[in-house]
């Protein structure tokens, strides 16, 4: 995604805010498939775990590359370049990234270093750590003083329970 507080070589803020939106949205995805595979131990193992993980975030970051094609299309009338495809699939990319460590947690289970219900829990930790830090970057870049920062952020968690719990409710029913 860049460096925090900068851009890459060619790389506008559009394409940075596009970024952290594919990250954001693989982060719930990656959240929401372990909490469901948390809550259903008992009927899988690591290496499906694994691969589960894998296979959903793939899937949503396809999802959103074949929707920034789309969105192009219906906006400009026309193809990508080979520019635009480029940054598209780099906004791609940071959305896969954003599952690294939680695979290397579940490939670690799968090789029996750790147990799975530990690797799910610090999967889950890690997502909710990510977005966590994600909503508090982009608040503390508002610049708004401390007190509007600090609703600000609370309002960016009661929303993130909320999806979270949606989630969870609607793997549930």
């Amino acid at each position: 995604m860049g460096r925090v507080g900068g851009r890459g070589a060619g790389r506008t803020m559009e394409d940075d805010g596009q970024a952290v939106k594919e990250r954001v949205y693989a982060a719930y995805t990656g959240l929401a498939i372990v909490l469901v595979q948390h809550s259903h131990l008992e009927h899988i193992d690591a290496t499906r775990a694994t691969l589960t993980l894998l296979i959903g975030i793939v899937a949503i970051t396809s999802a959103g590359y074949v929707a920034d094609i789309v969105a192009h299309l219906s906006v400009r009338a026309a193809f990508p370049n080979r520019v635009e495809m480029g940054r598209m699939l780099r906004t791609a990319g940071t959305a896969i990234a954003s599952a690294g460590v939680p695979l290397v947690l579940l490939a670690l289970a799968a090789f029996g270093v750790f147990s799975l219900n530990a690797a799910l829990w610090a999967a889950s930790i890690v997502y909710v750590a990510t977005l966590g830090l994600i909503g508090y970057l982009a608040v503390r870049r508002t610049g708004v003083v401390w007190w509007q920062q600090v609703f600000a952020f609370g309002t960016l968690v009661a929303l993130g329970l909320t999806v979270v719990v949606l989630q969870q409710y609607a793997h549930d029913a």
